[in-house]
């Protein structure tokens, strides 16, 4: 048996990424007792988060955003102006807003993560009257994945790709070295502040996702189409998580998965830092009026919204880049509304049914919408062998 913390808390929270720590804050903001566990609470997040402005909660100070980039681009057959800002976060400046001052912050591993308890590897077991578990998403194995390779790269240098206060949030123009028998991806650019922008390489529905080292080849080829040369010794990042993370059913008797690990990663885009952070005072409310947090965070509609986002995903893991670029290219022709519904709206089924329809109906040829909605190709890419060219091998042998 463990041995027992000095008291139960309101709250326990155990993972600090962004989500965790902004549920820990509020949570002790609403005058909450909280306990906040983590390995290594102190350590400032290795990712990058981005998101649009208008997702994020009011409650947020304008010092968690690092870069603000008004009208990012969207190139698929033509280049679109997304007419809505957009914006990188700060990871200091966010962590500098999520304040633990009144919390009792715990450095330790979870062994064991129930309904009201937590059990450390040291044996420590902390109570709390409602357990949340943010520590992020299991191992992602053979699930549908987000796979990205990121590369920073100095701003003047980036220059004739990325200037400043542009960014690309999808360029599926063909020039990352991929032949069309090749599975899909596109280029995310934007810049960080302080004199950097970063160049990643994404790939989105692949079971089992896209290799390290293919995206960071298709990453190098597209900035050299510009005319962008790199020293190789500029940091990069690497993403690699599974996309279809389900909501949590209301009820069980176990601990309240909350953030990523709790449904809120966006199957169609890998974003789910906005949305936690946005949902993070619906389940403090439900906790202090004694409803299910669970229930609360996911109503009907949302879990409709989630399922409806589950076909997009599975849309998207079985296309090529042609058909990528048209689907796309559809689908950013829709109205604000409806691109809103499928890229951040946590519950407007309404608009996403019609804008799925929609893009759907107008991606072109006709005989491509049967691959789309799955009808052919179901399993185009499943195995795909991403084994190093042959010439390429004879060549690092000898």
């Amino acid at each position: 048996m463990g041995v027992s913390a000095d008291r139960e808390v309101d709250v326990c929270v155990v993972g600090l990424g962004p989500t965790g720590r902004a549920l820990a804050h509020r949570a002790m903001r609403a005058g909450l007792s909280v306990t906040a566990i983590d390995p290594r609470p102190d350590r400032l997040w290795p990712p990058t988060f981005s998101c649009w402005v208008d997702e994020l909660p009011r409650w947020l100070p304008p010092t968690a955003i690092a870069t603000t980039i008004p009208a990012p681009t969207v190139w698929t057959k033509t280049e679109h102006r997304i007419d809505r800002p957009y914006c990188v976060l700060s990871k200091p400046g966010l962590r500098a807003a999520l304040p633990l001052d009144d919390a009792t912050v715990v450095a330790g591993r979870a062994t064991r993560v129930d309904a009201h308890e937590v059990e450390l590897a040291d044996g420590t077991v902390h109570r709390g009257a409602a357990v949340f578990d943010t520590r992020g998403l299991p191992p992602l194995g053979r699930r549908r994945a987000a796979s990205a390779h990121g590369i920073f790269v100095d701003a003047e240098t980036a220059a004739p790709m990325v200037a400043e206060g542009s960014g690309l949030l999808l360029d599926w123009r063909p020039e990352n070295g991929a032949g069309p028998d090749e599975p899909p991806s596109f280029l995310y650019a934007v810049p960080l502040g302080e004199g950097t922008v970063i160049f990643e390489e994404t790939s989105l529905g692949l079971r089992g996702g896209m290799p390290q080292r293919e995206l960071r080849r298709r990453t190098l080829a597209r900035l050299a189409a510009h005319g962008i040369r790199l020293t190789g010794a500029e940091p990069s990042e690497a993403a690699h998580y599974p996309l279809d993370q389900p909501p949590p059913r209301k009820g069980e008797a176990r601990a309240i998965p909350f953030g990523s690990r709790g449904g809120m990663m966006h199957p169609c885009t890998g974003y789910s830092v906005a949305d936690s952070l946005a949902l993070v005072d619906t389940a403090i409310t439900a906790l202090r009026q004694g409803r299910d947090p669970i229930a609360a965070l996911w109503p009907p509609r949302a879990r409709l919204v989630y399922w409806m986002r589950m076909r997009g995903l599975y849309g998207l893991g079985r296309l090529t880049t042609e058909q990528s670029i048209a689907m796309f290219d559809a689908f950013f022709s829709a109205s604000p509304r409806g691109q809103r519904a499928l890229l951040s709206a946590h519950d407007d089924y309404i608009a996403l049914g019609a804008v799925l329809f929609n893009t759907v109906a107008h991606t072109w040829p006709f005989h491509w919408r049967y691959d789309l909605v799955g009808w052919t190709n179901r399993n185009r890419w499943l195995d795909y062998d991403f084994a190093e060219p042959r010439e390429a091998a004879e060549r690092r042998v000898r």
